[in-house]
């Protein structure tokens, strides 16, 4: 479990195919502190550990994580997000995510607000996702608020810190996300579902 509070970014250095899935070699002073058969967010994706070197490590994203996720379209050089589970004895900061992405969402505005950033999103209702005013989206293994709720669409603001540290300052216009919608309130939706 992961709470959706970025600790650093990875840069990709190296995407080896194998058979339908992909061998990311990401560096990060992060990576002498990682171990074998750990988990980690990786723009919201959790993946195992599989090797660690000094400041490198190797993780596998497999068919079904790339058809439902943008680590398919990674290319080295890429920032990706990166959070390792929640300890026990840890403060809770984010929110409750699991590092399962729902879908994908494109990004549709970047609007500099002077000391602040706001970005908007799009995204496929047909899989039953919804947000809500003032409720918990992950996106990119971000933990944000959501604004400007609507069916299939929701705005995010960027505070300078989360701008500087994370890889949202990448993002452009047409740029597609990794989301993960709240877990409470995917469950509601779906025990209100048979009443409407």
């Amino acid at each position: 479990m992961f709470t959706g509070i970025v600790e650093t970014t990875a840069v990709v250095t190296e995407i080896t195919p194998s058979g339908t899935g992909l061998i990311f070699r990401l560096k990060t002073p992060l990576a002498a502190e990682l171990k074998t058969d750990q988990s980690v967010s990786h723009n919201g994706v959790c993946l195992t550990v599989e090797e660690t070197a000094a400041d490198t490590y190797r993780v596998t994203a497999i068919q079904e994580t790339l058809l439902k996720t943008n680590l398919g379209a990674l290319k080295t050089g890429d920032a990706v997000n990166l959070e390792r589970c929640l300890k026990s004895d840890g403060r809770f900061d984010g929110h409750i995510v699991q590092g399962h992405v729902d879908q994908t969402g494109v990004c549709t505005a970047i609007t500099d607000q002077d000391g602040s950033w706001q970005l908007d999103f799009e995204y496929d209702t047909a899989t039953g996702n919804v947000t809500v005013e003032k409720g918990s989206i992950c996106l990119n293994g971000i933990s944000l608020t959501v604004f400007n709720s609507r069916p299939g669409g929701f705005s995010v603001a960027i505070i300078p810190y989360t701008w500087e540290n994370t890889g949202i300052r990448h993002l452009q216009v047409g740029h597609t996300v990794n989301l993960e919608f709240d877990v409470i309130g995917k469950y509601v939706a779906r025990l209100l579902k048979p009443f409407q």
